[in-house]
């Protein structure tokens, strides 16, 4: 995958479709450190298995220990279901304000899903108004 060969997560179409999103809540990439579960693509690419996020995460607990981020936007499932320890839908979380030890987390489609599926569009949208609502006031609505 380009992200695997470029060594940044986010390139190629998804990539540029999240680039878009977060600058239509008028943020760009360098206000934000955006990082994936894993840190290389199962094969395939196909959703990660249990012990390959496991093997992963330690590494993603130190990322987020050094930029102590003020909130977290988890896209996609595999995401949302990791750092929320939980065997949720994307339906049951996303739309949601969540906490992860103190940090206010939200879940979203991933880039990829809305470039599969248009009609997730829209509460995709309504997702980066309630982040960017966090972002300007600190306050997620509830």
């Amino acid at each position: 995958a380009d992200e695997d060969r470029l060594g940044r997560p986010f390139v190629g179409r998804a990539g540029k479709l999240l680039d878009k999103m977060i600058a239509a809540i008028r943020l760009s990439r360098e206000e934000l450190y955006i990082a994936n579960i894993l840190k290389s693509r199962p094969p395939g690419n196909r959703n990660p298995e249990p012990q390959e996020i496991a093997a992963h995460l330690p590494v993603l607990y130190k990322q987020m220990a050094l930029i102590q981020p003020e909130f977290i936007l988890c896209l996609g499932k595999v995401a949302g279901q990791t750092l929320l320890s939980s065997k949720g839908t994307l339906g049951s979380l996303r739309g949601k304000n969540h906490d992860y030890h103190g940090i206010p987390l939200l879940v979203t489609y991933h880039p990829a899903a809305l470039l599969r599926n248009q009609r997730w569009k829209r509460p995709a949208w309504e997702d980066l108004q309630r982040l960017q609502k966090l972002y300007t006031t600190g306050l997620a609505p509830q």
